[in-house]
């Protein structure tokens, strides 16, 4: 590869300043093994008049031969450095190489043992070429680090007329839980692999960096963009769609991709930066396990994001927040048990906000205890109006469950309200139970001996492990309503909502079924035994005050009939 083309070569500073000041052999090779740069004493004593077509094995025939080029495919696929002892062809004179990841490909630094002062000077260089590739290079999985990344982008922008440079962020999809539930042995396996599946797909004029814990970028040369970024991108995605085996386990871990292409989205590197961030941000949004292109209108969507998580800082103060209940029927009674709260926002100037949008911005902000702390409050004051054998069912996000001091808050609220603890029914889902397993057990039985009542809701729409149910009494399992939507012509739902409920009474618990919209699903729900039912044809949300109305008109009106 001709080293005019500095857009494509982009040596890091480090490297470069490294070649400047050394007087020993030392040469760097794209992954092609073609001769990008080497140290003036290298050029003088190999005679090297042009990189152009001069290679690894024009330098080192030695290294042809099978132990030799064994070492340097290995640095080449892992990352990691090699040490290589050769002989010199004509002179039969040993000399050590010292073989290491570069920027663009590998880097070798030559040792002479021909006397005790040389090797003591060439090892000094080689500690040196280590020293360069560790303060360089990610220990773990042997690609570039976040400094050469920034190094090799600085150098690389602005990019020259008519050149065009893609910058690629890659993020793990699912790669927490593996960590929490598997352990960081088996995370740094999968950090491992993920390289090599990353490195797997590349080519040249394309290099992967990693940036920290499970952030990988890749910054590509390529004149037709973005096409050739996306068709890069969508490897990439591809290359995660098996599932890794650690130790005997199987697990899945995808890869969201985020595109932005210099200069036409950014000729800076905190412009370029930046709009990759906003397409792996949209990526994720799109429902993570694929790649997204940057478009200007990703930054208005963003912007407004951006807006909405400023009011939402202060939107329980200026209370903005509101709740409203949706009604739980009891099948064997036909009648209202119960109500659920469910958090509301109105934006003073955009409207209701679906909590699909705020409560993730409140949980990432920190915030969600605090608004759950009204919430709980809030409700249990509502439902000391009722009558006395209705029960309050309140979510609780997932941050919340997890934020310190959850269960004497709830005393304290129970106390404080004066509402009876077997009155309040406190919603989880399955995702908390991946985090801190023995953390969450004693939470859930320190809300146990408090008498109040503990749900698991969404069933059947994350891992649905079955040792939750068996280390944890659960009260009542709540049905997701994906399996109810279609419950009237699909088998398979038929099958699983009465395997779930077969299930939940064989161990003591009672079963709710929530997305009930037509009187067809509740008789079928009625019938196969399920104990109480949620949704639209029960009744939909509606405010505290509206509450008396709704019960005067249903007291007579059984809701399956």
């Amino acid at each position: 590869m001709p080293d005019a083309d500095a857009t494509m070569s982009a040596l890091s500073s480090a490297e470069s300043d490294f070649l400047a000041d050394t007087d020993e052999l030392v040469s760097l090779y794209d992954e092609s093994f073609h001769l990008v740069d080497c140290s003036a004493t290298h050029r003088k004593t190999y005679a090297v008049d042009s990189l152009v077509e001069t290679t690894l094995w024009h330098i080192y025939p030695e290294l042809l031969a099978p132990g030799p080029k064994s070492a340097v495919e290995f640095v080449a696929a892992s990352g990691l450095p090699r040490t290589v002892e050769i002989a010199d062809i004509a002179t039969g004179n040993r000399r050590t190489l010292i073989i290491f990841r570069s920027a663009r490909g590998i880097g070798v630094s030559e040792s002479d043992r021909s006397s005790t002062c040389r090797e003591t000077s060439s090892q000094s260089e080689s500690d040196r070429a280590l020293l360069l590739h560790q303060a360089t290079h990610d220990v773990l999985t042997g690609l570039p680090n976040r400094r050469q990344f920034s190094d090799q982008l600085r150098s690389a922008l602005p990019v020259p007329g008519g050149a065009r440079l893609a910058l690629m962020q890659i993020d793990l999809d699912d790669f927490k839980p593996v960590n929490d539930t598997l352990g960081h042995g088996a995370g740094d396996a999968v950090l491992k692999m993920a390289a090599e599946r990353i490195r797997s797909v590349l080519g040249d004029r394309e290099v992967a960096y990693r940036l920290a814990g499970d952030e990988f970028a890749v910054i590509q040369w390529r004149s037709d963009q973005p096409r050739e970024a996306e068709r890069l991108a969508d490897a990439l995605v591809n290359a995660f769609k098996a599932p890794f085996a650690v130790d005997g386990i199987t697990v899945f871990v995808g890869a969201s991709v985020g595109i932005a292409v210099a200069p036409a989205d950014g000729n800076e590197v905190e412009q370029l930066m930046k709009a990759a961030d906003i397409a792996l941000y949209a990526a994720k949004k799109d429902g993570r396990r694929r790649a997204r292109t940057f478009t200007r209108s990703m930054l208005i969507v963003l912007e407004q994001r951006e807006m909405l998580r400023r009011s939402l800082r202060t939107a329980l103060r200026d209370g903005q927040f509101f709740i409203e209940y949706q009604p739980l029927a009891k099948t064997s009674s036909s009648s209202i048990v119960g109500f659920e709260a469910l958090l509301r926002w109105r934006h003073p100037l955009v409207g209701d906000i679906p909590p699909n949008v705020f409560i993730p911005m409140a949980e990432a902000d920190g915030l969600m205890s605090e608004i759950g702390q009204w919430l709980l409050e809030r409700a249990c004051r509502t439902a000391m109006t009722w009558p006395l054998h209705f029960t309050l069912a309140v979510n609780l996000s997932p941050a919340e469950f997890l934020h310190e001091g959850l269960t004497d808050r709830v005393a304290q609220t129970l106390d404080l309200v004066g509402i009876r603890a077997d009155r309040l029914e406190l919603e989880i889902t399955e995702s908390v139970l991946l985090e801190r397993t023995i953390n969450n057990l004693d939470t859930l039985n320190t809300l146990n001996l408090l008498g109040v009542q503990i749900s698991l809701d969404d069933f059947g729409t994350y891992y649905s492990s079955l040792s939750y149910l068996k280390n944890f009494p659960f009260d009542t399992i709540k049905i997701d309503q994906y399996f109810i939507k279609d419950l009237e012509r699909d088998e398979k739902s038929q099958t699983i909502v009465r395997s779930i409920i077969g299930l939940a009474h064989g161990l003591g618990m009672h079963v709710t079924a929530e997305g009930v919209e037509t009187k067809a699903q509740a008789e079928w729900l009625q019938k196969e035994g399920c104990d109480r039912l949620q949704g639209f044809h029960l009744g939909f949300p509606m405010p505290a005050e509206a509450i008396g109305e709704f019960l005067g008109r249903t007291a007579a009106v059984p809701f399956a009939h």
